[in-house]
């Protein structure tokens, strides 16, 4: 990392970009909700942050999770556009 590329950080997040191929959004989605299940015991990965996009379209991003405000607290886990009423995850 060249020194001239840094910029100040402040908030202490960082992001990992990691660019992978695969046929479409879906398989995107797919392979980003396993990402996610396979690093949650890190406890460093903001699931329902995650998009995924077109490798030439970028800035149009996908999101993978729902991430609703669920009434009792918490956020819903289940897939974005998924059927039914929003839910915690439940998966250890």
């Amino acid at each position: 990392m060249n020194g001239d590329d840094r910029v100040d950080d402040v908030s202490g997040r960082h992001v990992i970009h990691l660019p992978v191929v695969v046929p479409d959004i879906e398989a995107a989605a797919d392979l980003a909700a396993c990402l996610a299940d396979s690093l949650a015991f890190l406890g460093l990965c903001d699931a329902g942050e995650i998009t995924v996009s077109a490798e030439d379209a970028q800035d149009v991003r996908h999101r993978v999770f729902c991430d609703r405000l669920l009434p009792a607290g918490g956020r819903c886990g289940a897939r974005d556009s998924h059927p039914g009423a929003c839910h915690r995850n439940t998966d250890p």
